[in-house]
């Protein structure tokens, strides 16, 4: 199977944020402990950040159904959830974190659904079912790999190192997928 190089593009800037991103996995229920969270604190901070994602997806995705500029805002959304991410450098009370959550959900909700229909429109019909395959299943082995480097990262140095880890990783992502904003036909209104 030939992919297009927009749909590489895409790959490589999901993988390489699902990267950055899986690195705190399980690891954000000891960090929302090391912030004075507890059992509630961290259900209702994640519990926001998944409301928060949804409601934003069907946003988003009504909004930019048939606009352009879907280009510039998903490197927008890779941008701001690394932006986001170096802010938990700076969180120190459960109601911070709740508030990060709520902002890493619109982060995200403004580059997904856009990624989704990128993807989708790169994509050559008689390989779309592997092309979706390759792409969940890359997300998965680098959020597993990535999870396993996001706990060394912590165990041997600290939470501060994991999040600038992220953020860089993340803002790396950005550059990757903005390289689509050479492609006209992608980048401005469709």
């Amino acid at each position: 199977m030939r992919l297009s190089k927009t749909s590489k593009t895409l790959l490589w800037g999901a993988n390489i944020w699902y990267f950055g991103e899986g690195m705190l996995g399980p690891l954000y229920a000891i960090f929302s402990e090391k912030v004075g969270g507890d059992i509630l604190d961290l259900t209702w901070a994640w519990s926001a950040y998944l409301v928060c994602t949804g409601f934003c997806y069907i946003a988003v995705g009504k909004f930019f159904n048939r606009r352009g500029y879907k280009v510039q805002m998903m490197v927008l959304g890779y941008t701001l959830n690394a932006t986001l991410t170096f802010c938990y450098l700076f969180v120190s009370n459960p109601l911070q974190l709740f508030f990060l959550q709520i902002g890493l959900g619109v982060a995200e909700a403004i580059g997904t659904p856009l990624w989704d229909s990128l993807y989708s429109s790169s994509l050559h019909r008689e390989h779309e079912t592997y092309a979706w395959g390759l792409s969940s299943g890359q997300s998965q082995i680098v959020s597993g790999l990535a999870f396993g480097l996001g706990g060394l990262l912590t165990y041997y140095y600290s939470f501060d190192v994991l999040f600038v880890a992220m953020g860089t990783i993340q803002l790396m992502a950005a550059v990757v997928t903005a390289q689509l904003l050479r492609n006209d036909t992608t980048a401005g209104p469709q």
